[in-house]
């Protein structure tokens, strides 16, 4: 499978259609501290919204809903590997990412045959507090060559800026949070990702063939 390059992550089913309106067409839904009745909603709006807009949404985390919702894609931390049901997840055909940090995280998601791997955080975010040191475009290309035709999905301090360093050690996929949704201007900005993100891909597509 392939993943767009472009990979906003946003709370908020609003965002989503905001989003799509742009052009994105991979987005994840990360809502944090809500009710069940609360996530239950904005997952089930987020699924129509990307639905009529021929986008891929990725639900974070809670992938009880996202079967009861009858999603097709989540998006797992480590600690979620600790619970989560993959059977089930597997016999609804719902593909999995899964968030790695260092080289046992990316051991133990390999053994799971994920959809994609996540690596971060690339550069120092402002977004969480990491136990983790920034990992660095070489990291990038390190992981790339373990994960081989796998989807790697490269997280944390990105910015339009950084987007063709990230693309050029080997990412297939850029995630942002904080550099469009704290943007003075995010509709601009996400037009910016769209655009430097599909020119990237395709120029390295160009230089291997």
């Amino acid at each position: 499978m392939s993943l767009a390059p472009f990979y906003p992550i946003v709370d908020s089913a609003a965002w989503v259609e905001r989003l799509t309106r742009l052009g994105a067409q991979l987005i994840q839904l990360r809502v944090k501290d809500q009710s069940d009745d609360v996530l239950r909603q904005e997952i089930r709006s987020a699924t129509k919204i990307c639905g009529r807009a021929g986008a891929q949404l990725i639900v974070n985390d809670y992938w009880q809903l996202a079967l009861e919702e009858n999603c097709d894609f989540v998006h797992l931390g480590q600690g979620d590997l600790d619970t989560v049901n993959l059977q089930a997840l597997r016999k609804a055909h719902v593909r999995v990412g899964i968030s790695t940090h260092d080289h046992a995280e990316l051991e133990r998601a390999l053994a799971l045959q994920p959809d994609y791997v996540a690596l971060g955080p690339i550069y120092p975010t402002v977004l969480k507090q990491m136990p983790w040191a920034p990992q660095g475009l070489e990291r990038i290309g390190e992981w790339k060559r373990r994960v081989g035709n796998l989807p790697l999905v490269a997280i944390g301090g990105l910015t339009v800026e950084r987007v063709p360093g990230v693309f050029a050690a080997g990412a297939d996929s850029a995630a942002v949070v904080t550099d469009i949704t704290r943007n003075a201007d995010p509709d601009r900005r996400t037009r910016e990702w769209v655009e430097v993100a599909d020119r990237c891909v395709s120029l390295r597509s160009q230089a291997t063939s």
